[in-house]
């Protein structure tokens, strides 16, 4: 019990001289810490304000604001431990020394951060644009240094790793996208009165745009049929109901103007073999 006491008064003895020696120090320290955090947080927010002002790209704004944060942060710290006589030297080899070790593992998150700053800088889209990359298409929603995000017309969520998005080739189709499809008609009809009612149709849907507008022509002689090929601009997020529509408009005008739509023929011509 007596050794557990004279312990006691150790561990009690070291820590109040260590707070008789080091007080105005550490009260000094705390000080710069609030003072620092709290300067750290209003140029952060200052750098952001400013680049907003310039009409910089939002996420370029925000991450030029989080740098000068914690650059600021970084410096009231070395402040404050310098409060306490403590070289900082040790340190700064201790995390060079980690920051060598990690690199390697944390190279994919790197090059996904470095991706989306030139995707900031360079702005091959923007949010509200279409874009299709490595088969995935949908309308871009937001844009982050390490991902992107698109939404599809049913509202799903696809998350892109930027460092998939640069070095690949990009289509763009700004705030809408292309519906392409084809009708054939029976050789014995006019072409040119199937385009015409075919672009009547489809001009009654509000959600085709007119601007460009819809191309429609022919595309290929088939064996049983004249291909019209069907060219229009919908909105991205009402693609496959716009299509739908499209489909049902033109399959209605062409029976009502009595222009057929022929299903597959062949001829077959049968011979007796003589023996």
């Amino acid at each position: 019990m007596e050794i557990e006491l004279d312990t006691i008064q150790q561990i009690y003895n070291v820590v109040f001289e260590f707070i008789i020696n080091y007080s105005f120090q550490i009260l000094g320290a705390i000080i710069i810490l609030i003072v620092g955090a709290k300067l750290a947080g209003w140029l952060g927010r200052l750098v952001t304000n400013l680049c907003e002002k310039k009409n910089v790209d939002i996420t370029l704004a925000r991450f030029l604001g989080n740098v000068v944060k914690i650059l600021t942060l970084t410096f009231v710290i070395i402040i404050a431990i310098g409060k306490f006589g403590i070289s900082i030297a040790p340190f700064i080899a201790a995390l060079g020394a980690i920051a060598f070790g990690t690199s390697f593992a944390i190279s994919g998150p790197v090059s996904n951060y470095g991706a989306g700053l030139v995707i900031i800088l360079s702005r091959p889209f923007v949010i509200g644009d279409t874009i299709t990359i490595n088969n995935v298409s949908g309308l871009v929603e937001e844009i982050h240094l390490a991902t992107t995000i698109l939404t599809t017309e049913d509202d799903e969520k696809i998350t892109i790793p930027n460092k998939h998005i640069i070095g690949e080739i990009l289509l763009n189709s700004f705030n809408n996208r292309i519906v392409e499809s084809s009708v054939g008609i029976s050789y014995q009809d006019d072409p040119e009165k199937a385009i015409e009612v075919i672009r009547e149709a489809l001009s009654r849907i509000d959600d085709i745009c007119s601007e460009p507008p819809p191309q429609i022509g022919i595309e290929a002689f088939g064996e049983s049929s004249i291909d019209l090929g069907i060219r229009y601009w919908v909105p991205t997020k009402k693609y496959f109901q716009t299509l739908y529509r499209g489909n049902l408009a033109v399959h209605k005008a062409l029976k009502q103007a009595q222009i057929t739509i022929p299903f597959p023929q062949r001829d077959v011509n049968l011979t007796r073999s003589e023996d």
